[in-house]
């Protein structure tokens, strides 16, 4: 599920917060149906999990494991490049790379998320 660039980017996104379809599709800079194809592969790998609200449809990942895997996933990646890591940084450049990230340089936790 990792090896492809577009549902890395989605996972990545989905860390801490959930975002619908075109959300995803924007932050991604793919086309909406096709970061559906890639979630409904996510869904049924049971990666993340989806909440209704009127006709929009929300995902988030399934639970914490699944942030966990895809930031050690992210930053083991920022290893192979030159330089100093993103996440080696101090939390303000850390908070830049993931909007998400809270001052102690962890993901902030969204509301309702099983563990």
């Amino acid at each position: 599920m990792l090896a492809d660039p577009t549902r890395v980017q989605v996972l990545w996104a989905l860390v801490g917060r959930e975002m619908s379809v075109n959300d995803l599709a924007e932050h991604a800079g793919k086309p909406a149906p096709s970061v559906s194809q890639h979630l409904a592969k996510l869904r049924m790998a049971r990666l993340v999990r989806t909440r209704r609200d009127g006709t929009t449809i929300f995902y988030t990942l399934e639970n914490d494991h699944i942030g966990q895997l895809v930031t050690d996933a992210v930053f083991n990646a920022e290893h192979a490049g030159p330089g100093v890591p993103g996440h080696h940084r101090d939390a303000a450049e850390l908070a830049t790379l993931h909007p998400a990230t809270t001052a102690d340089s962890t993901p902030a936790r969204s509301r309702g998320r099983r563990a």
